[in-house]
């Protein structure tokens, strides 16, 4: 293990009346387009009084769910509802599915005097010893699997995936199972990557499993470090899921979007990061992405109003497994060719910032005060179709001051360069370097070290916590170490190639 003395860091249709409206294996938008078809003319008390009959239910369809129903449904499944309700008509597509509540959540908690346990298990929880951390957490989410979901409960979500699945050829259609707790996607707390998703599901038992892992997952090791940190109480914090259709993106591209440039705050550029592949690659860090930034004055007033165009490596994508695998998706070599070329075109790009725009002023108009956005987007490889299938408000550089400028002086170092890469944020941060191959090996790290990996996920967190900085091989400004490690204040360099093995 070498010793980094210094680390420095430069700034840079059809009317299916109330229930679950199907999908179509010709085009995900229908779900939304024929549910207005459908409402646009009929009374509003009308709508009012479905809600209040799903109000018991724990499945309820996405066009049904808006920003109040957060404390029920969670922020993910809270933002989806919202997006269909209110930007579906203003021309963002969004795929359709249906969120299962936290009262799913409660009911799995009621069995065997499973909520008394977990409380009795977090009790001075030391989120510092990763090992107690990790032992907890795993005995945690062992006692939830082991309790099961309740017969009405996954009796419900089968009902609610079978009128789904209808108008899909297979009769079962693909779809994503996302983590989305009550405390989650929130303006001042992000739980960014904290608890589970699958993609590719398909069945309604792997469906209702998928599920189940997802609640299981209020208590991941990070979770429970994030609340602890921002001062949630571990109980009051429940669990709910969003399932939503599939965007074939395994047969095209996908990413990120930010309304602001997320490492100086500039509210006037939308950043949009894409790999080919589903959107993990890029969100996880797998792949150094592509980049295009626009400037958001200009989007329908300019025929280009993009302002840097740059081209990843896009090292690997995942796309879906086929045959008998057990495995739902796989991670594939990107050919040279492919790699070399944009995986996203300009005009994909300005619609993409034409709806991330749309989504900022809603939002913004919402919470009543100007609120920066975390979007991500897929493109549709067989349609062609562009989707936004997550948004959550960005908490890292909104919440700055904007007239406070930072400046960190270096003092003493080596001018010797050892690695570079792309730079999060401007700061500096000295310590050990800790070369760590494995999520395995992260108790390894103390407290000041310089994490030093190929790649980070959220498994990773409790070790970026204690981290005085983070290098890694590879990822882009929107991938997960990169949103840590800003949300932390943690300096960070992504996309260095080989400092796993200059530092090691």
């Amino acid at each position: 293990m070498k010793s980094l003395k210094t680390f420095l860091i430069v700034s840079c249709g059809m009317n299916h009346g109330a229930g679950f409206a199907p999908s179509v294996s010709i085009s995900r938008r229908v779900l939304t387009k024929t549910y207005y078809l459908s409402t646009a003319k009929g009374p509003k008390a009308g709508a009012e009084k479905e809600k209040q009959n799903d109000a018991g239910k724990h499945c309820i369809p996405l066009q049904d769910i808006g920003l109040d129903d957060l404390p029920k449904v969670g922020g993910k499944t809270a933002s989806l509802g919202e997006m269909i309700q209110q930007l579906t008509p203003l021309g963002v597509s969004v795929p359709g599915g249906f969120g299962v509540s936290s009262t799913a959540y409660d009911a799995v908690l009621d069995r065997f005097q499973l909520r008394e346990r977990l409380a009795l298990l977090m009790q001075n929880v030391d989120v510092n010893d990763l090992d107690d951390l990790a032992d907890r957490g795993r005995q945690a989410r062992l006692m939830i699997m082991n309790a099961g979901l309740p017969e009405e409960v996954s009796q419900q979500i089968e009902e609610a995936y079978d009128f789904l699945s209808q108008g899909c050829e297979s009769r079962s259609c693909s779809v994503a199972v996302r983590s989305s707790a009550t405390a989650e996607d929130l303006p001042t707390a992000s739980f960014a990557g904290q608890q589970a998703s699958f993609l590719n599901v398909v069945g309604k038992y792997s469906v209702c499993n998928a599920v189940l892992e997802c609640l299981a997952s209020v208590f991941t090791d990070r979770a429970i470090a994030y609340r602890v940190h921002n001062g949630f109480d571990h109980m009051a914090v429940k669990g709910a899921v969003s399932i939503q259709l599939m965007v074939r993106s395994d047969l095209a591209s996908s990413g990120v979007a930010f309304t602001l440039d997320p490492d100086t705050g500039f509210r006037n550029a939308i950043v949009i990061t894409g790999s080919y592949g589903l959107g993990e690659s890029v969100v996880g860090g797998k792949v150094d992405p592509d980049e295009i930034q626009v400037f958001k004055p200009m989007i329908g007033k300019a025929e280009d109003p993009i302002i840097k165009r740059v081209i990843g490596r896009k090292q690997t994508q995942i796309i879906y497994t086929r045959g008998g695998s057990d495995k739902r998706t796989k991670t594939i070599l990107t050919p040279d060719a492919d790699a070399s070329r944009p995986s996203f075109t300009d005009e994909d790009a300005k619609t993409i910032a034409e709806w991330a725009d749309k989504i900022e002023k809603h939002y913004s108009k919402c919470h009543g005060h100007p609120t920066p956005m975390d979007i991500e987007w897929a493109k549709d490889g067989i349609t062609g179709e562009l989707f936004i299938v997550q948004a959550r408000p960005e908490t890292v550089r909104s919440a700055q001051k904007a007239n406070l400028l930072q400046r960190t002086q270096v003092t003493e170092h080596d001018p010797r360069t050892v690695v570079q890469g792309n730079a999060i944020g401007s700061d500096a941060a000295s310590g050990k370097a800790r070369v760590i191959k494995d999520v395995s090996e992260i108790s390894k790290m103390k407290p000041g070290e310089i994490l030093v990996a190929d790649m980070t996920d959220p498994d990773w967190v409790p070790g970026l916590r204690i981290a005085s900085g983070v290098v890694t091989n590879r990822g882009g400004r929107t991938c997960h170490a990169a949103i840590v490690s800003r949300e932390l204040g943690v300096p960070c360099i992504v996309g260095t190639k080989d400092a796993t093995e200059k530092l090691l």
